[in-house]
């Protein structure tokens, strides 16, 4: 049994984190940290855990936790889980980060792009990108995760597949994603509260998302090693949780429907959480409710020469914990679906 603790376990993320692993055959929360919620019942946070949970919130101790845990996730604000790791406690366990403290190799654009000192610039280089269906071997061997973002996931494996293979110009790139209000996490804010988002749309970080640097790092490691730009603007959406992403590229050659579905089948086809839909099915985010699959598809536009690529998914699921807990059964040697293979709600 792989004892788990997660610290951040009261925000959205978190509170997924304690209902995927509590149908884990293989796991046992032993820790439910939150600064917020001290010594306060967990069931009296999130009332759906009523007598399902029976444990108080804890603190952030990593360095006890890290004596009781074989996994710690970390569903924290960025810059906590740097401050907090050190050697001794990666001798002691695993962690599986879902912030972006490790996610970006170069620590001038991390300081950037997120306005924070790395306070543990010396982990990054170790730190795997916790891309399952990209990174696999590297993250069975690994102690320390960097779990990828929400949009840079349903991103960057919308595209990987055309991007490795060289079928686009990646230098015509453009990404419109859109997000249900949970990306925003459970803090109160008044652009998030429900007069502010309902019955509107609109688009936000407008050039400067913090996602960019990412998906531009990683898309840029499957085309030649360096980082790519892109044009990449998010949208909120008054919807509780999904992301849809759009994205639009130059093709390079001319190709058919035919060439492009055996490039999608070469990376995807025996993946169980990828889903390469039908021929002019086009994905919706109900379909991924809830569950830890990414649907995807494309168009081909002949007018244009371009190709327009969709990818749908739960972003607190594969876009957070469901890819953490599938990131925790890499590394612990426990079959990949493992606690993952509930199916999407609907509708």
């Amino acid at each position: 049994m792989v004892k788990v603790g997660i610290i951040g376990a009261t925000g959205y993320a978190g509170q997924e984190l304690v209902r995927i692993l509590l149908g884990h055959k293989d796991a046992e929360i032993v820790w439910y940290g939150s600064r917020s919620y001290i010594d306060q019942e967990y069931a009296s946070v999130y009332r759906n855990m009523f007598q399902l949970v029976d444990a108080k919130c804890m603190d952030d101790n990593m360095d006890e936790l890290s004596k009781q845990a074989d996994v710690i996730f970390t569903a924290t604000p960025q810059g906590l889980c740097a401050s907090l790791v050190n050697e001794q406690i990666l001798s002691n366990t695993k962690i599986v980060d879902l912030s972006a403290d490790f996610r970006i190799k170069d620590v001038a654009t991390y300081e950037k792009w997120y306005n924070l000192e790395h306070k543990s610039p010396q982990f990054i280089e170790e730190a795997v990108y916790g891309l399952c269906e990209i990174n696999r071997e590297d993250i069975k061997k690994a102690r320390l995760i960097a779990n990828p973002g929400c949009y840079t996931t349903c991103s960057i494996l919308s595209l990987y597949p055309l991007v490795k293979e060289r079928l686009v110009d990646v230098d015509t790139i453009i990404m419109d994603a859109k997000s249900g209000t949970s990306g925003a996490g459970r803090g109160a804010k008044v652009a998030n509260l429900y007069c502010e988002v309902n019955e509107s749309i609109k688009a936000y970080g407008v050039t400067t998302h913090r996602h960019t640097p990412e998906i531009e790092e990683q898309l840029g490691y499957a085309y030649d090693g360096t980082p790519l730009t892109i044009n990449f603007t998010p949208h909120l959406v008054p919807m509780n949780r999904g992301i849809l992403v759009t994205a639009y590229a130059k093709l390079v050659k001319d190709v058919s429907y035919e060439d492009i579905k055996a490039v999608y089948d070469k990376y995807y086809g025996k993946e169980r959480f990828v889903r390469v839909l039908e021929k002019g099915v086009c994905p919706e985010t109900r379909w991924v409710e809830g569950s830890n699959y990414v649907d995807v598809n494309f168009v081909i536009d002949p007018r244009t020469k371009r190709v327009v690529v969709m990818g749908a998914m739960d972003n607190l699921v594969k876009g957070a914990a469901g890819q953490a807990v599938q990131n925790m059964n890499l590394i612990m040697g426990l079959p990949e679906e493992e606690g993952l293979l509930m199916p999407p709600m609907f509708p």
